[in-house]
């Protein structure tokens, strides 16, 4: 035994050091027995300590003496302190004080205590004293190095087996707070740099900040350091549910603005500097330069929390080689406790502040580059735009940046992580000397093992990866198309579909967990292969005795070993992924610019507004591929310029142009003025109609109600409940496709610019409406404007001041209308297409003809258009049928639902088995790796043979091992039960829901549960589960382990864990709902960044980019400030809970020390300290996990709202089945119709009865809202009725099931929906109809020819939206379905809206001819397409104004199916005049 106690012989310091056993290492006479010095000795290194701070005093001294001399001594020294620092300088100058009575008493002392005496009183004065930035950098370095030197000198001495003296005892304390000073002003600095940006006017702040800043940016040291300043929050929310207004502001310092400034300046630097040397890959570079002070303080954390990792074995080693010695010196034992307690300090501040400063600095970095992506992308050339799709964009926002900003971590752990393995190597030779070399060999084994392991996870992942990517954009495609699937009864096939492309993705989730079970077996073996190796080779080598010293030393080594060699395997796969993304962002940061703004100062000397010279325009940046060519253009103030053409003859182009988003190769474009733009896509931002049109300019009463009005919006607006205030949804999912293009132009007049560049405003309305908008806002809100209109409508070009006629990209012929129709050529053929559609008008019914003729002959006016207008407007209801607010708020749990998810997840997958399994697994893994520890501290005891005690304790830990993998088989086999069953339960409710679940839910919010929730499902719950089982296992044996030795730990340990339990639930109070609200804040800044870059050039035309630049800044810095107090509460929970494991581990180690010699044996003191010292990183694993896991289990609760849906009627009623051959005639009888679409808004059909007889064509005609689509949903039930009936053949649709009814009716939609796949399957998808019927279908519907054109023939593939058709050929296709379908009753709800002349006339002959004795009901805004049925309806709001003949209606004049002829013909009569 007595061989542990001169273990100090061979730490390599001389035994005679001392001159006697009581001398102090403090004095300067360092006797030696040889006569000369090793530096080695504590005593010539305390000696060097104090060169040190005499270098550093004077170093500091010489910096005040120039400030002197300089006269910069301006007061700043003197400035109000803090009275944290106040207490330091009181307490130096108590420990100068020690030194001097020191001094005084030992004359042998007394040189070396008055200098330290004199140390102290400077260092005391430079805590108060620092007038400029030199003198406080030597004041803070010298803290700095001087608390560091002294805190190594202390420990090597106290494992040494030496005591301190007195001085030395009461200055480290002060050594520490002195270092906390140094860090504190090094914060406090970078705040007072920022604070002076801000003064100086460099950031403006989005908001007030005065009153909502975080309580951190005005907190002292202590309420940094321990994280207090987040208590306010935490208090609110524990007293009740947080939301947005509750979470404080981040400050400047961690905005947006700063961090993108700061980093934009740095990237043009580096940009320029590039150009210069023509150097790659500067992204890191320059991240790294933006933000090397916040990198550096975080690397320091990381040094000083692996230091203090590393040196707990070595302070084991000294408490065990302590409880050997019989005559103990209880100052070293307590010395020994104070030692581990500040260890345990410094490993807990320095681990929490390196997390938390390494996310915050990783949000600035995020925000960062997330602001300058979207600045970026409005600033995108048209050739960027080609290499980089929308969906790209909105990655590198939503994936690469985001990713980015956990990266500082791993960065730290690149590097801290080898050191720690280094240390522990170290650690280990110098217990085992020879004896550790062969343990490094398994060592290295298990780690090369790791690597080809991760590459198999990885590999199995990326597949995985590959197969949800092919699932979420079927999953996508399909909830796009909702209605058509359900008007088709195409959801079984769907839903299977789903279904498979989900097993092939199970698969490879399947591979993947379960052989991370593997790796928990490899994660626990190694240190027990490793430990086993190690022991034997010294008991082989004798290098050093097997006593609990070397036993204990070594476990505690090896544990501290494993967390670096599971880890690199992660890091380098980590860094791998974070390089993609940084490449892949840079590649987008250097893409080209658009080279020009558009000048928007108005000419002085003329009233040209546009001015084009020999204008060339390519898309290409070569120049090749000229989109326009020869473009000469000069038009004047208040001129009104069409622009007309056929399809692709450069019309938009020449738009573009003007708008410099087209590449000019050469000419001159001059654009005098400000600029409107109206796209031909309407794009529309989500939020309130009125801000979509005030496109944020002030509101103008007077001119908004003239842009309402002239745009023909008032009624619409008058029949939204909400009025203007209505919210569109995303895309203007809510709005029809006329008022989504109304509202564009609305805006437009609202801008109130000097030219207006409208792009077919009118095609998606019908002709009544593009008549009003033509002449009421064109021709008179803009009567002084400068326009140039692109449009289709030839019956607008007689009103126009100039025609342009584009072909192949040239402007070929300009000048009026009657001009170019006398000159023939390419506007003749325009023109009499026109008139082909105008004479189709049923010339069958000459009656209609002569009606016609007589309409035509009293001259219509504008004004009279306009009364025609309001007065067929009959019956205006001030509630129509957009009743509430159609984008319903996402619905989010409040509160604490207590175990109620946790039940629903286990009852759901019936996973009670595995997880009682999992717990019963981990307690008997815990037992096995107790009984084996155990075993080392009885066979210490009983000295038993090395093989016997190295043989027992390797068949325990590795027969241990087995359980660790059986928990981690249970864990996988939970979570992926789990997976499937909310998989299932979430399709089957999403498929069964009514269509006004779709209406009223945007797309993203059913994907997010569909990708992101059901993610989360898959990987993070089961295994989250299974460490928070491990964790509190783990944490409850340690106790009782340290228990066994000691008892009287539990007298501290049980209240502890009850204060730890209240800790816990006030956090997670909080924390849940910060985790609830960043889900709902990070979906706003993706879905902005998507929306703009689809209306780019709106953007760019209005001169609205600072402005969205800003709104996007807003946007990044909500999401940042939630995550930035998600993180700050992390660290709040875990600083408390590892200060209250720290008591109990003190606790522990203070009986240890002060029970009498013998009472506990060598062996259990290490037993119990090796246990000690796993506690608090047991209880953060525990902590941590259970946090996550309460945040993860918000995806059950989120999935499950979606799983208990409103669900439509059955699909098939088997007691009540309609005959096969109905309906045999189709017949139609509508019985006083009522519908509304929810219960609480008012009725959309007001009764409506009429029959629409066997084999008949009925148009049905109305303006928008009037419930022309909502007769149609009500026919194929998408909506039930709520009064009356609607009877087929004479049988009740309601008493059916929905699949027997939809499989009856056919239906062209208004917006033809292919789905990705082939020709065959587009056709055909239920795979009922054989290739000759699809070529047969195909022939009659025009389609033949195209497709047999192909090599691949029905196999031909169709793209994501049938992308690779044109309209009018997807038109066909739904067509050719129809044709296969061979129904009686067919619909055709707007279905030539979209398509040229040609196309229609197609359609309708092909309907004519197959159609012959079905019936047919046609919506529809094109009058000649109605005016051939045999009956036409017409609606307003909800009521059947009027349903006869089209020859009846028209010898009405006063009818208002006459009045919409009128119009139609008027139009005309102006084309031909």
């Amino acid at each position: 035994m007595r061989e542990a106690g001169m273990a100090g012989d061979n730490l390599g310091y001389p035994a005679t050091a001392l001159v006697d056993g009581s001398s102090s290492w403090s004095s300067w006479i360092c006797e030696q027995e040889g006569g000369g010095i090793t530096f080695a000795s504590p005593c010539v290194q305390r000696s060097l300590i104090d060169c040190v701070n005499v270098v550093l005093l004077v170093a500091y001294a010489i910096a005040l003496l120039v400030t002197c001399v300089r006269g910069q001594w301006d007061g700043r020294g003197r400035r109000r302190r803090r009275w944290e620092v106040a207490a330091v300088s009181v307490c130096c100058v108590a420990v100068a004080a020690t030194y001097a009575v020191i001094g005084f008493r030992d004359a042998t002392d007394a040189a070396a205590s008055i200098v330290r005496g004199v140390v102290w009183v400077s260092v005391a004065a430079s805590l108060q004293v620092q007038p400029t930035r030199p003198a406080s950098t030597v004041a803070l370095l010298w803290w700095t190095l001087f608390s560091l030197l002294i805190t190594a000198y202390n420990a090597e001495v106290l494992i040494s087996g030496y005591r301190l003296d007195v001085a030395e005892v009461v200055a480290w304390p002060v050594n520490f707070l002195l270092l906390l000073c140094a860090l504190s002003s090094l914060l406090q600095r970078s705040d007072g740099r920022k604070d002076s940006l801000d003064d100086n006017g460099l950031s403006e702040p989005l908001i007030d900040k005065a009153v909502h800043d975080s309580e951190l940016y005005r907190a002292g040291l202590f309420s940094q350091l321990t994280f207090s300043w987040l208590n306010p929050l935490l208090r609110l929310g524990r007293s009740k549910a947080l939301d947005l207004a509750d979470v404080p502001l981040i400050g400047s310092e961690d905005s947006a603005l700063q961090a993108s400034k700061k980093f934009s300046e740095a990237w043009n630097r580096h940009r320029q500097d590039k150009a210069r040397s023509g150097s790659t890959n500067g992204l890191p570079l320059v991240l790294f330069k933006c933000f090397l002070r916040e990198i550096v303080i975080a690397g320091f954390y990381a040094l000083m929390r692996t230091l203090a990792i590393a040196v707990s074995p070595a302070l084991l080693f000294a408490f065990v080689r302590y409880s050997y010695q019989e005559e103990r010196d209880l100052r070293v034992g307590l010395s020994l406790v104070g030692c581990l307690l500040l260890i345990k300090l410094v490993e807990s501040l320095s681990q929490r502040h390196w997390f938390f400063d390494s996310r915050r600095t990783g949000m600035r970095i995020r925000s960062a580059l997330m602001a300058v992506i979207f600045e970026k992308q409005l600033k995108l050339s048209s050739q960027g735009r080609k290499n980089h799709s929308t969906g790209e964009i909105v990655n590198y926002i939503a994936v690469d940046a985001y990713r980015l900003g956990d990266a500082l971590s791993w960065l730290h752990m690149a590097w801290s992580s080898p050191l720690q393995l280094a240390l522990a190597v170290g650690t280990l030779i110098w217990a085992l000397r020879l004896g550790a070399v062969p343990g490094l060999v398994p060592l290295i084994i298990f780690g090369f093992l790791n690597v080809p392991f991760a590459k198999l996870l990885q590999g199995y992942q990326a597949k995985f990866m590959v197969a949800q990517d092919e699932r979420l954009r079927s999953t996508s495609e399909i909830l796009n198309s909702m209605k058509i699937i359900k008007l088709q009864s195409w959801e079984e096939k769907f839903r299977s579909m789903i279904e498979s492309l989900r097993d092939a993705e199970f698969k490879w989730l399947r591979e993947t967990q379960m052989k991370k079970a593997y790796g928990a077996v490899m994660y626990w073996m190694s240190p027990t292969v490793v430990s086993a190796v190690m022991y034997t080779a010294t008991a082989i080598l004798g290098s050093a005795p097997l006593n609990a010293s070397t036993l204990f030393t070594v476990l505690a080594t090896l544990r501290v070993m494993a967390e670096p060699v599971r880890f690199l395997p992660e890091i380098l796969t980590m860094m791998i992924q974070y390089k993609v993304s940084l490449d892949r962002i840079e590649k987008f940061l250097i893409e080209d610019e658009i080279k020009e703004g558009v000048e928007r100062v108005p000419s002085d000397n003329s009233d040209i507004r546009v001015h084009v010279q020999d204008g060339n325009f390519s898309w290409n940046a070569s120049g090749a591929d000229l989109a326009l060519r020869n473009v000469n253009l000069r038009i004047r103030q208040g001129e009104k310029v069409a622009v007309c053409g056929a399809v692709g003859s450069g019309k938009s182009s020449l738009l573009y142009a003007l708008l410099r988003e087209i590449p000019r190769t050469s000419g001159s474009v001059e654009v005098f003025g400000s600029l409107a733009y109206v796209s031909q896509n309407s794009w529309i931002q989500s939020g309130t109609v009125r801000d979509n049109i005030l496109f944020g300019k002030p509101f103008n009463k007077e001119l908004y109600e003239k842009a309402i009005k002239s745009c023909a919006l008032d009624k619409d607006i008058e029949n939204f409940d909400h009025g203007d205030l209505t919210e569109i949804g995303q895309r203007g999912l809510n709005m029809s496709g006329g008022q989504k293009q109304r509202i564009q132009l609305a805006r437009a007049v609202y801008n109130d610019a000097d030219i207006y560049l409208l792009d077919d405003p009118f095609s998606a309305v019908d002709a009544h409406t593009a008549a009003v908008l033509f002449y009421d806002c064109v021709k008179t809100a803009l009567s002084k404007k400068t326009v140039v209109l692109v449009t289709h409508q030839v019956e607008f070009l007689t009103e126009t001041d100039r025609i342009l006629v584009m072909e192949g990209g040239q402007v070929n012929q300009q000048g009026k209308y009657a001009e170019l129709l006398e000159s023939g050529t390419a506007f003749e053929k325009l023109v009499s297409a026109h008139q082909s559609s105008v004479t189709a008008l049923d010339t069958t019914s000459q009656q209609n003809q002569v009606q016609g003729q007589q309409v035509l002959d009293d001259s219509i006016s504008p004004s009279a258009l306009l009364a025609t207008r309001q007065s067929s407007d009959i019956e205006v209801q001030t509630k129509g049928p957009s009743m509430i607010q159609l984008t319903e708020e996402e619905e989010k749990g409040i509160g604490d639902l207590g175990w109620k998810p946790y039940k629903d997840y286990i009852d759901v997958s019936k996973g009670f088995l595995p997880l009682c399994g999992m717990c019963t697994a981990q307690v008997l893994f815990t037992c096995f790796q107790i009984m084996s520890t155990y075993w080392l501290a009885v066979a210490v005891q009983i000295n038993v043979s090395s093989a016997l005690l190295v043989g027992a304790y390797s068949g325990l830990s590795i027969f241990s091992c087995c359980f660790a993998y059986l928990r981690s088989l249970f864990a996988a086999t939970l979570g992926l039960k789990a997976s499937k069953a909310f998989f299932t339960g979430l399709m089957d409710s999403v498929f069964k829901a009514p269509m006004s679940f779709f209406d009223s839910t945007p797309v993203g919010r059913i994907l997010a549960r569909a990708s992101s929730d059901l993610s989360i499902l898959d990987f993070d719950i089961p295994y989250s589960m299974a460490f928070v089982a491990t964790g509190g296992i783990e944490v409850v044996t340690t106790i009782l382990v340290m228990s066994t030795v000691t008892w009287q730990v539990l007298v501290v340990a049980i209240p502890v864990a009850i204060t730890m339990v209240y800790v816990q639930r006030y956090y997670v109070a909080s924390a849940r709902e910060l985790v609830r609200i960043n889900g709902t804040t990070k979906a706003p800044v993706m879905n902005y960044a998507a929306e703009s870059i689809l209306g780019v050039v709106t953007i760019r035309a209005f001169a609205a980019t600072d402005r969205f630049i800003r709104n996007n800044l807003q946007l990044v810095d909500n999401d940042a400030t939630l995550f930035f107090h998600t993180v700050a509460a992390q660290e709040w929970v875990l600083i408390r809970v590892e200060a209250l494991q720290s008591l109990t581990i003190l606790t522990s180690s203070l009986f240890l020390i002060l029970v009498p010699p013998g009472v506990i044996s060598p062996g259990f003191a290490g037993l119990c300290l090796s246990y000690a010292l796993t506690l608090t990183s047991a209880q953060v694993f525990l902590t941590r996990f259970y946090s996550y896991l309460e945040n993860y289990i918000i995806s059950v609760e989120r999935i499950k709202q979606y799983m208990h849906l409103q669900s439509e009627p059955p699909a098939i009623i088997p007691d009540n089945r309609p005959p096969t051959s109905w309906p045999h005639e189709g017949r139609i009888d509508l019985q006083d119709l009522k519908v509304k679409y929810r219960p609480n808004t008012p009725l959309v059909l007001k009764g409506i009865t009429c029959t629409f007889p066997a084999g008949n064509r009925i148009g049905v005609v109305g303006r928008t809202g009037s419930g022309k689509s909502t007769l149609i949903s009500s026919l194929f039930r998408l909506v039930d009725p709520v009064g009356g009936r609607i009877l087929i053949d004479n049988l009740d649709i309601c008493s059916i099931g929905l699949k027997d009814l939809r499989a009856k009716l056919s239906i062209i939609p208004q917006e033809p929906t292919l789905f990705r796949g082939t020709v065959r399957n587009n056709l055909d998808p239920l795979g009922l109809h054989s290739d000759d019927e699809i070529w047969e279908a195909l022939e009659k519907c025009q389609l033949k020819r195209s497709i047999s054109s192909t090599a691949a023939l029905l196999d031909t593939v169709v793209s994501d939206d049938g992308d690779n058709w044109s309209v009018g050929q997807r038109q066909l296709f739904c067509l050719g379905r129809v044709l296969l379908r061979r129904n009686k009753i067919l619909v055709l709800d707007e279905a030539t809206a979209s398509i040229d002349s040609a196309t229609d006339a197609i359609l309708q002959s092909v309907i004519r001819k197959q159609f012959t004795s079905c019936t047919v009901i046609t919506i529809a805004h094109r009058v000649p397409t109605v005016t051939d049925s045999d009956r036409v309806m017409v609606l307003s709001y909800g009521k059947l104004l009027e349903y006869d003949t089209p020859a009846k209606l028209l010898e009405d004049k006063q009818s208002a199916f006459a009045k919409l002829v009128a119009e139609y013909w008027a139009n005309c009569k102006r084309n031909s005049t």
